[in-house]
């Protein structure tokens, strides 16, 4: 038996891949593909916890059509720890069936949630404030957060208000806490501008951190239906006990997102300074943070040639015995992706309509294999 206040991680990994088409797929979608170095996404997610979580208390939660990619990623993981839902119910529903795979296994367990496909360049940092973060939650009823320092007026992030600070219940830590005011929605350009400026206000990047029973009390009080299948769920004398029920409890649950459903309505939200560089990489655009930029602005991840051609992305995602030169002649603020199997050209102002593409294809019987 696992001992009493034990830490857990659980990464949320499903997804449907459509935003980093044609590298990923719905089978591959984007925490499952590399993009910036050898490792996946979701694998580079979990070689940040290991180091302060064992490999026994780490679980994934994925989907059908990409559970036995993720087991193919992550051997050093039991694979009863690789959890797919029967179908997709939104973040909420995940976060009640990672609670219930912990509380399973410990019921004083303190669980952090995180997301698969972020781009942490400085784990060391971020390992700091993790484990400050899980010792904060396992004293008390604290909802613990991880809010990222804006260094710039993004529109595209949610936002979570920061009050005064507060002191680390166990003595001083390197991490800044702050009481959480309240979680906003992304806002328009000139809101997000203030936000800023005003220094109190951090990007929601998804990081939760609570004990089980926290998330439970929680889960109870906005979420009750949902309360009742997390309990019930843990209480399974197996894992296969357990997924014999998702199979009937899970299609029949709202889709919500946990902002919506718990962190937007509670009052012992607990903000852990997130002060290391982050980055969700949400489309192909956020590449050129990334990547080196020649003298044109072109980010390339591919052997590249160009005449009179600026502000591009530039990626080959062939398998090495098929690349070749990409080459462009007076194409500005486009992204150009190749593949084996087939090649994006789009206009950097239209990237979101990507995903728009890919439900096209989904729907062509000659094309469908590709989406």
């Amino acid at each position: 038996m696992t001992k009493v206040n034990s830490n857990y991680v659980v990464i949320m990994a499903g997804g449907r891949g459509e935003r980093f088409w044609p590298m990923s797929r719905e089978a591959t979608p984007k925490q499952l593909i590399s993009i910036l170095g050898n490792r996946s996404f979701l694998q580079e997610a979990v070689d940040r916890v290991v180091p302060i979580v064992p490999a026994e208390n780490i679980f994934i939660i994925t989907n059908i059509a990409q559970v036995q990619e993720v087991r193919r990623q992550l051997p050093e993981l039991p694979g009863d720890n690789i959890v797919a839902e029967p179908c997709g119910r939104d973040t909420c529903a995940a976060v009640a069936l990672g609670a219930a795979l912990v509380g399973q296994k410990d019921p004083q367990g303190v669980m952090a949630v995180l997301p698969a496909d972020h781009v942490i360049p400085d784990a060391g940092n971020f390992q700091r404030v993790l484990q400050d973060a899980l010792d904060f939650a396992a004293h008390g009823n604290h909802i613990v957060t991880i809010g990222i320092h804006p260094n710039e007026p993004a529109t595209g992030y949610g936002y979570i208000h920061c009050g005064e600070k507060i002191s680390h219940p166990s003595g001083a830590r390197p991490t800044a806490f702050y009481k959480g005011k309240r979680f906003v929605e992304k806002p328009d350009l000139p809101t997000a501008e203030s936000y800023l400026a005003s220094g109190e206000y951090r990007w929601n990047a998804g990081m939760f951190i609570w004990s089980y029973p926290t998330v439970l009390e929680a889960l109870q009080q906005h979420q009750p239906d949902m309360a009742n299948l997390c309990q019930k769920w843990a209480q399974s004398p197996s894992l296969s006990s357990m997924l014999a029920l998702l199979e009937v409890d899970y299609p029949p649950i709202t889709k919500i997102s946990v902002d919506f459903a718990i962190m937007e309505k509670v009052s012992n939200v607990v903000v852990a300074d997130g002060a290391f560089i982050w980055d969700d990489l949400g489309a192909w655009t956020a590449l050129a943070r990334h990547l080196p930029l020649d003298p044109d602005g072109n980010a390339t991840k591919a052997q590249f040639l160009h005449v009179d051609s600026s502000n591009n992305i530039i990626f080959d995602g062939r398998s090495p015995d098929r690349r070749s030169p990409i080459t462009l002649v007076g194409i500005h603020n486009c992204i150009v992706v190749q593949t084996n199997d087939a090649t994006l050209v789009a206009s950097k102002a239209e990237s979101q309509k990507i995903k728009n593409l890919v439900r096209m294809l989904g729907e062509n019987p000659d094309f469908k294999h590709l989406a």
